[in-house]
């Protein structure tokens, strides 16, 4: 992958499409900078979990999980299912699995 040539030579529909793929891609950030949210979305890249399910992996109280949760939700950066009383939550598109992929990568892989 190779980034575009900002030299003057991009014309102004082209700078544009670049400035509000930036903003989207800001706002997108903005909604994983959180340790919380990054260990769901880590969690979440190898399938469903429940609610309960990401609590005991996380080792963390359910309104905690809940509350971030709900802004991966309002983000549109997971999906919820209710089966019954259990609500599960997934992935809603690729990205984020691709940026913890990215991630692991660069901080987290052992050194080999």
């Amino acid at each position: 992958m190779t980034l575009p040539d900002m030299s003057g030579e991009m014309g102004n529909d082209e700078m544009d499409r670049i400035a509000k793929s930036a903003a989207e891609a800001a706002a997108f950030l903005k909604a994983i900078a959180h340790e919380g949210r990054l260990m769901i979305l880590c969690n979440l890249a190898s399938g469903e979990k429940s609610v309960t399910e990401l609590e005991e992996l996380l080792s963390t109280r359910q309104a905690s999980v809940s509350q971030q949760l709900a802004r991966l939700r309002l983000e549109g950066l997971v999906e919820p299912r209710r089966d019954g009383k259990t609500i599960y939550y997934s992935l809603a598109d690729d990205r984020p699995k691709q940026l913890m992929e990215v991630l692991y990568e660069l901080f987290c892989k052992p050194d080999s």
